[in-house]
């Protein structure tokens, strides 16, 4: 049986799983229940708009409707493959995906674990580099170490030493060394968890990337405009440890409820299925400015797109990543992302094809970029308008070619890429990585 006849079955398991009646899908998307029983039944072909619809309400692609998930392991073993820096045909990751589902998709897994271990070691390099609270634990990890040392060559040196001076330097040394043991493992727990956006972390932004990342970028309860759902979003934050964590996260979620108000969910994901995630067709479809629709993309959890927001310095507000696409979370980034050359070009939209480095450095990860900067406060005669800039980053097909696509890299740190007129310091970072 061809895969497309199989649409049926792949309907029906989906509505059971959302737990919608036969009767309540059918309506829903205006055919009878009958119809919608011969269909799941694999008794009537289906496409078009009709597949759209069903495909809206059930929230799920359309493609993985009519085609399956099969489809999509098969594409996910040719990027391992790829990442890997091999060369695997399509009619064999097809022969492994049918007669071997379940090793397929343990190769999946094991493939998102190697990306996960090696954006681990990256961050922690960044780390290590860029991050003064580690700085300043390691300054005092190390005065401390230089307290207890001198205080044990006086005591060594000195043969005579009055019983209570020898009882101060034994005291001092006492006191130095538990505080070099708390120190020590605060240091041990904040690099073992440096891989980890929801752990411990320095840094009020941090924390509120944390935050975000728990929901997935995506709170339903704002969707529905639900009275009190930011605040109570906000009272069950564990991650949001400081004030300034909890101010930040708080104007975050009013961005995400305003945005959620001008562009309804299902309005907008209409649109979407009539124009495609295009930002400037979307924009003029709804009257809204490009950032706003650009957001508001980011938060639709099955486009998996990445987004990032800087103010006028270049200085990071918010970051979203988008699979293969690193975003450092310390330091300065690549000065050839296109989110900085908007701000350049305050108010003109800007699209532009660009590849990172894949894992290890084999090839290239490609994607569409679309930024934006626009002033974000009113302004007064006379004043320079502030410029926020905005970049949408959209993850492309496997086969997407890096032909006419700019290179970029993540911060000059961990960038492998040689001969970069805009590198600012050597790389750390070997082609073998």
């Amino acid at each position: 049986m061809a895969i497309r006849t199989l649409a049926g079955s792949r309907i029906r398991e989906r509505r059971i799983a959302q737990g919608l009646r036969q009767a309540d899908l059918a309506a829903d998307v205006g055919i009878s229940p009958s119809y919608l029983n011969l269909i799941e039944h694999n008794r009537r072909r289906i496409g078009g708009k009709l597949l759209q619809e069903l495909a809206l309400r059930l929230e799920v692609e359309p493609a993985l409707l009519a085609e399956g998930a099969e489809q999509e392991v098969i594409a996910r073993l040719g990027n391992v493959a790829e990442r890997l820096g091999e060369e695997i045909g399509m009619a064999e990751s097809t022969a492994f995906a049918g007669r071997f589902p379940g090793w397929a998709n343990l190769m999946i897994r094991a493939g998102r674990r190697i990306d996960e271990l090696e954006r681990n070691v990256e961050t922690l390099t960044d780390r290590l580099t860029h991050d003064p609270h580690l700085a300043a634990t390691l300054h005092e990890v190390l005065s401390t170490v230089t307290s207890i040392r001198s205080t044990a060559s006086i005591l060594q040196d000195t043969r005579e030493i009055e019983p209570e001076w020898r009882d101060r330097f034994h005291r001092n040394i006492n006191e130095d060394a538990a505080r070099l043991a708390e120190r020590a493992q605060a240091l041990v727990g904040f690099l073992d968890g440096a891989g980890d956006t929801q752990s411990e972390v320095g840094s009020p932004q941090e924390e509120v990337a944390g935050f975000l990342s728990a929901y997935g970028w995506h709170f339903p309860a704002l969707e529905d405009g639900r009275a009190g759902a930011a605040e109570s979003y906000l009272a069950g934050a564990a991650q949001l440890k400081s004030s300034s964590a909890q101010a930040i996260a708080a104007k975050y979620l009013a961005c995400y409820a305003q945005d959620a108000s001008d562009l309804p969910l299902e309005a907008f994901r209409t649109a979407i299925a009539t124009h495609g995630a295009e930002p400037l067709k979307l924009a003029a479809a709804f009257d809204r400015d490009l950032a706003s629709v650009m957001r508001r993309l980011a938060t639709l959890p099955e486009h998996g797109f990445g987004l990032v927001i800087c103010d006028a310095s270049g200085t990071m507000l918010y970051r979203k990543p988008a699979d293969g696409f690193s975003i450092p979370r310390f330091g300065a980034m690549c000065p050839l992302w296109p989110l900085f050359q908007a701000l350049s070009r305050p108010m003109m939209p800007m699209s532009q094809r660009v590849a990172q480095p894949g894992r290890g450095g084999m090839s290239e990860n490609i994607f569409e970029t679309f930024a934006i900067a626009q002033a974000v406060l009113s302004t007064e005669y006379g004043h320079e308008p502030l410029l926020e800039a905005t970049m949408l980053i959209a993850p492309m097909a496997g086969e997407a070619s890096p032909q006419g696509a700019r290179l970029i890299g993540a911060s000059c740190r961990i960038c492998p890429r040689t001969g970069c007129a805009a590198r600012r310091e050597p790389s750390i970072v070997s082609s073998r990585f």
